[in-house]
């Protein structure tokens, strides 16, 4: 797991790096952090995503699982926020406060709102970076590694889960939120600012 998630960081950067040689510049408010700005506004959509995904699932459906094996709906929204904390605290310098969520929290309310907090956590972490300080080195899974590289596998962590929250969903008929067009046009109206 951890090879693929380090193969898919280096196709990334790699990909980034050389779609900034071919395009034409990017707009003013993205010139001078295109790698930090893009990184911030994947964030915001998986952001808006899982706490859409958690709102939706009904409090009756967070301890369902499909099969003894996996984890529930309710524990994969508390290993998404838990998880946050272990990335974004490498990331701001901080002690990961490490606050045990998926082993703690089963109602819906409190997942809701460890999300958010775990969230909040974050937003201190995506809103300071910079080109230039996403390639600074912290100490992450027993290496080094450039911070915009721990933000990214952040957002491809729980984008891995809310692919699992899809399935969950779509086994109890709800819309996951990428599948609701209503869901999509505001996602659209504000990434265009419009």
């Amino acid at each position: 797991m951890r090879a693929l998630i380090e193969t898919l960081l280096m196709l990334f950067l790699a990909a980034a790096v050389s779609a900034q040689e071919t395009r034409p510049a990017p707009p003013v408010s993205t010139a001078t952090n295109p790698l930090s700005a893009h990184n911030k506004s994947l964030y915001g959509g998986v952001k808006r995503i899982l706490l859409r995904s958690a709102e939706k699932m009904p409090e009756e459906s967070y301890g369902f699982r499909p099969a003894s094996s996996v984890r529930s709906y309710g524990e994969i929204i508390g290993h998404i926020a838990e998880s946050q904390y272990v990335f974004c605290s490498a990331v701001r310098g901080d002690k990961n406060p490490a606050p045990k969520i998926e082993k703690t929290k089963t109602a819906k309310a409190g997942l809701i709102a460890a999300l958010t907090e775990s969230f909040t956590w974050c937003d201190t972490a995506y809103g300071g970076l910079t080109d230039t300080s996403g390639a600074e080195m912290v100490k992450f899974m027993g290496g080094d590694k450039p911070k915009l590289g721990v933000l990214t596998i952040n957002v491809v962590h729980s984008i891995e889960h809310y692919g699992n929250l899809v399935t969950y969903m779509r086994m109890k008929d709800v819309v996951p939120p990428t599948s609701d067009p209503e869901f999509m046009k505001e996602m659209a109206r504000e990434t265009s600012g419009k």
